[in-house]
């Protein structure tokens, strides 16, 4: 049964379980408390599971907007927004959100030469060291991401990233499906373990079509453990999406 806390949460389009949302909380990590019992899985400083847990959030109750400025009605789909630029073009959707933030992980360590991405039309990568020549500015790296997200999809991200199995699941792990005429991708940004069972659960996050800012995703499945999803070998159904477990990949 729920309780009326849950019931006002609900009242918002949402489905979350609000023992598990600190609305005060401005990142992921602060945000979305595991559920009892469960530990955060430990990340290495500086590592890409560890940027993005502690991805910046936009305000509680925050709406995702999409590219032209209009608000995506939020039917129980997300519980968070990330707080990052979003072009005004219809270019970020859900592959491109993946190596957006791939992208922004990278360009922030001075990665620069592990930066780069395929495109569809080939298969081969881009670089950004050889697209900017020379020129490290912020604006330039904007240039090249929306280079990239122009000839990039869900296909050429399949592509470039490897399978892994479900169950060695890491935080920065993409869901990936390349159907025809498009698919979708999801990304891990966050995992808890419990100590004595050894099951863990998930974070995910999305763009969509149009082109719309990252959201963090609701479980459909499971209002006492939303946003957080189970970790297992079933089929991964989010509110817009369903993933086979064979969908998972890695960079």
């Amino acid at each position: 049964m729920l309780t009326l806390s849950a019931t006002l949460f609900s009242c918002f389009g949402q489905n979350a379980n609000p023992e598990l949302v600190q609305a005060s909380g401005e990142t992921i990590e602060s945000r979305f408390r595991p559920p009892t019992g469960y530990k955060r899985v430990e990340t290495a400083e500086n590592s890409f599971a560890g940027y993005l847990r502690t991805l910046p959030l936009k305000p509680n109750g925050s709406s995702v907007y999409y590219y032209n400025g209009l608000p995506k009605i939020n039917r129980g789909v997300y519980v968070a927004v990330v707080d990052m630029e979003l072009d005004k073009q219809d270019l970020q959707q859900c592959a491109d959100a993946v190596m957006r933030l791939r992208g922004e992980y990278l360009y922030a360590r001075k990665e620069y030469n592990d930066l780069h991405f395929n495109f569809v039309s080939d298969g081969k990568p881009r670089y950004y060291q050889q697209y900017v020549k020379g020129d490290h500015s912020y604006t330039a790296f904007r240039k090249y991401m929306r280079y990239i997200f122009s000839y990039a999809n869900t296909r050429s991200l399949h592509q470039e990233m490897r399978a892994t199995d479900i169950m060695n699941m890491k935080i920065g792990d993409v869901f990936v499906q390349k159907k025809n005429p498009y698919g979708h991708a999801v990304i891990v940004v966050d995992m808890a373990v419990h100590p004595v069972s050894g099951k863990k659960v998930y974070l995910l996050a999305q763009s969509y079509m149009p082109a719309q800012d990252t959201q963090i995703l609701l479980n459909p499945m499971n209002d006492d453990l939303s946003p957080w999803y189970e970790l297992n070998d079933q089929m991964i159904r989010t509110p817009e999406w369903t993933f086979e477990p064979t969908d998972l990949r890695k960079f």
